[in-house]
């Protein structure tokens, strides 16, 4: 049975002979690779904690650029996150919420601008490999937002006939290249194996010339799956064994990279959607000791890793404490660039200075779940929680090992709570009561948000939010 908490840890932790010289860029045009995990917990690296499995390469990837302790996404679950993630911008600006499935007739607009999209105009060849979940249909797919090449699952893992609450709810698991269906899936034991020769396969076709790579596993969503390579691996079990084998894909890729000659000319990106799936076990992953998971907008659903390397540009063996968010990884990139930034409203910002080990102004950030609801602000240290009703694993339940999971329970907090994650990240002290001025600040923030993007919450209706894409029914 794998431990939910464990100590909270904030410490450190030739050239392949080508048919072709491969592509040397200028600063503004570095090669890009960003891997998204899924469901990932915040404890699950070794450099973040985990003890019950290795990770050497990502931890290698941490001493070599920058890690974040309080890296947040703005949304804990899937297609939010991720809509986020490619445009810069709050998901429920968009009108992306929870988990697109195979019934979904909507997806993230074409009009959105994505980091592929905003990568081509710079000359980029753009591929994505992996999880997509932004619209399964063929005007919503990665070929129709700004990638040259897709190769990976419409949505998640666990939407096939074998969910284990909603039994032949799903059709066949489709496994997609470009724009068509190329085979069904009964087994997933070879999909991180596929993402990553796949993900090679790009990167050699591309070497010559700027590229941007977003490789989007999907574990350790449940259902787990793990290659023979890896199996039986981990002290741990099959969750362990999954984390390796993600462990060893980064691995891979760094060794083309380096093989190449590419890797002072790469910048690599390396986070997860949200937090680890609780109700399932010793099949999900570590909090560290933060409170809940995915799902939630506490801190164990919405702080996630995140790794920022590019040698001799990112300072090696950095540690930044400061608060910073998914939504900031477009308009970084395009500072890195020279990209113009999309024409539509985004609400990340250039960190180049965080990730370089620098100050930056404190900004505050969002976390909207479904139903576009503004549970939380985040300014710094602080973070106020607002009443709302969230889910939570019931005192004494007993945690299963097998793929199954236990029922939550719905909790309902009767009042907003502040809390200074500085000393206490696990949100166990809340402390509005001696800090009536940064309640009032964060509650002003609160409010223009509201105005802006709305609020389920309040019943408020914003002025700003977009709409998705649809097709005619």
């Amino acid at each position: 049975m794998i431990s939910l908490f464990i100590p909270f840890l904030f410490t450190l932790f030739n050239l392949f002979q080508v048919e072709s010289e491969p592509f040397k860029s200028e600063d503004s045009s570095p090669n890009i690779i960003l891997i998204f995990a899924d469901d990932l917990g915040y404890g699950d690296l070794g450099t973040y904690g985990a003890t019950e499995w290795e990770t050497p390469n990502l931890d290698r990837l941490a001493k070599d650029g920058t890690r974040f302790t309080q890296f947040y996404v703005p949304h804990a679950v899937c297609s939010a996150s991720r809509a986020a993630l490619l445009t810069g911008a709050y998901a429920n600006r968009l009108e992306i919420f929870g988990a697109l499935d195979h019934t979904a007739k909507h997806g993230l607009n074409p009009e959105e601008t994505t980091i592929a999209e905003m990568l081509k105009e710079k000359g980029y060849a753009t591929g994505m490999v992996g999880k997509w979940h932004l619209g399964h249909l063929l005007e919503f797919l990665p070929t129709k937002q700004g990638f040259d090449s897709y190769f990976g699952l419409p949505y998640s893992n666990d939407m096939w006939p074998h969910h284990p609450e909603a039994k032949n709810y799903y059709p066949p698991l489709p496994l997609i290249e470009g724009e068509k269906t190329i085979q069904t899936l009964d087994d997933q034991s070879q999909l991180t194996t596929w993402y990553t020769e796949k993900a090679l396969e790009f990167i050699d076709e591309n070497k010559e010339k700027p590229f941007f790579l977003y490789l989007a596993h999907n574990m350790p969503h449940v259902p787990l799956f793990v290659s023979d390579k890896f199996k039986g691996k981990s002290k741990q079990g099959l969750y362990g064994d999954v984390i390796m084998e993600i462990d060893w894909s980064v691995g891979e890729i760094r060794k083309k990279i380096k093989e190449l000659g590419l890797d002072e000319n790469t910048l690599i990106i390396f986070t997860s959607d949200n937090g680890p799936w609780l109700s399932y076990g010793g099949h999900a992953g570590l909090t560290a000791g933060l409170k809940e998971g995915k799902g939630t907008s506490w801190e164990g659903g919405i702080r996630v890793p995140a790794i920022f390397t590019w040698p001799g540009k990112i300072p090696a063996g950095t540690i930044q404490n400061e608060a910073a968010m998914t939504i900031d990884i477009l308009p970084t990139i395009a500072s890195w660039t020279n990209s113009d930034l999309p024409s539509l409203k985004i609400d990340g910002r250039n960190i180049r200075p965080l990730i370089e080990g620098k100050k930056q102004d404190s900004k505050p950030y969002f976390a909207y779940y479904n139903r576009n609801e503004l549970q939380a602000v985040i300014y710094g240290k602080w973070k106020l929680v607002f009443p709302h009703t969230y889910r939570t694993i019931p005192e004494g339940t007993v945690l299963r090992n097998d793929g199954l999971p236990v029922k939550y329970t719905n909790i309902k907090l009767e009042k907003a709570m502040l809390y200074n994650l500085e000393e206490d990240p696990f949100e166990k002290i809340d402390v509005a009561e001696g800090n009536p001025e940064i309640l009032e600040k964060l509650e002003a923030f609160a409010d223009e948000a509201r105005q802006d993007m709305g609020d389920e919450l309040t019943k408020t209706i914003g002025t700003g939010s977009r709409k998705a894409g649809r097709i005619n029914q």
